[in-house]
């Protein structure tokens, strides 16, 4: 049998940065400027396709955009109340490759693969290999799901569920457009922003020809992963019939202020992306240097609520395990104020 090409983006994704000498090389930035930390990479490792290391600004060892991707010393300190599994997703997982966590939805893993590793992911430490689907484990998810005729949307999460070629993906998609009350397929991703090669012609079709409305959530931080190639890779999306939004992590030294949350949500919307979640960080194991405090990010968006229009002002959310819901965090104090999403 002829072994079918690798496609473009598969290429790209192959070209990914993965040693510290090429990065500061191509970035052409020393590597005595950088804090990078060995063992922190052989722990989580180092892992930017080139299309996201061209959103770094060379030169600059401080880049936010580097910052969100480069392994440091920061992230073996041990930090109280940091954890392995710091949303309680193992605990909401009644089969292998399903999270069940709130009514009407329900989450499928999968894929354990990224074509990023961020520094920040909630799923850093998460044993992708007891949970993800896989083909033994498919039928039973699918089975779940038509049981429970109560889950109205299925979001593919992962890793990145873009990650799966166009075929398993198309696969997938068809066996749950079977199921009369899934009334809708969400999408999350992070290659639309790192990996815009991904979105192809047929990848679109594969999602145009979903009997049930597709969204498609991106993740961006910073307005310097907004590239060119992600606004077209959005124009195509939108033009397919895909609704854009936006989900966004509150991260110290990387979008920790005012002015640039501001322009992040302007330079989204140029794109046709909606604003979603602004979340505070997941508390993960390896990720406290990273986290901006309650006050601070209340602060933050209520400057966002006085500038912005209520339509580019993402919601500002925290994950607490075994909540039903995204909690919202209040306006007016430090107090957890849980809200239906």
């Amino acid at each position: 049998m002829q072994k079918k090409p690798i496609a473009d983006w598969q290429k790209a994704l192959q070209n990914a940065f993965t040693e510290l000498d090429q990065l500061c090389k191509y970035l052409e930035i020393a590597p005595s400027k950088l804090s990078h930390q060995t063992i922190a990479h052989q722990s989580f490792p180092l892992k930017i396709p080139r299309s996201f290391a061209d959103c770094i600004e060379k030169g600059n060892p401080n880049d936010p955009i580097l910052r969100q991707v480069l392994p440091i010393s920061e992230e073996l300190t041990d930090v109280p109340n940091y954890l392995f599994d710091p949303v309680g997703d193992q605990a909401s997982a009644p089969i292998p490759g399903i999270l069940h966590k709130y009514s009407g939805r329900a989450l499928l893993i999968t894929t354990g693969g990224c074509a990023i590793n961020c520094r920040y992911c909630f799923r850093r430490n998460f044993p992708y290999s007891e949970f993800q689907l896989s083909s033994s484990r498919l039928q039973n998810a699918l089975a779940y799901i038509e049981q429970h005729t109560d889950i109205n949307e299925i979001i593919l999460s992962g890793g990145d569920p873009l990650l799966l070629n166009d075929q398993h993906l198309h696969e997938l998609i068809q066996s749950l457009n079977l199921f009369e009350h899934i009334k809708r397929i969400r999408i999350h991703s992070r290659i639309p922003v790192v990996l815009p090669e991904r979105i192809t012609p047929e990848l679109l079709t594969c999602l145009e020809n979903s009997r049930q409305k597709v969204i498609m959530v991106i993740h961006a931080n910073h307005t310097n992963e907004l590239s060119p190639q992600l606004a077209e890779a959005c124009k195509k999306i939108a033009e397919s019939g895909i609704l854009l939004l936006n989900q966004s992590v509150l991260l110290k030294e990387v979008n920790d202020n005012a002015e640039q949350l501001i322009a992040l949500s302007e330079k989204l919307f140029q794109f046709g992306i909606l604003p979603y979640y602004l979340h505070l960080l997941d508390r993960a194991v390896g990720t406290a240097h990273f986290e901006v405090d309650r006050h601070t990010a209340i602060k933050l968006h209520q400057q966002l609520l006085k500038a912005l229009p209520g339509y580019l002002v993402p919601k500002l959310v925290e994950e607490q395990a075994g909540a039903p819901s995204k909690t919202w965090i209040n306006q007016n104090d430090s107090n957890r104020s849980p809200n239906q999403t």
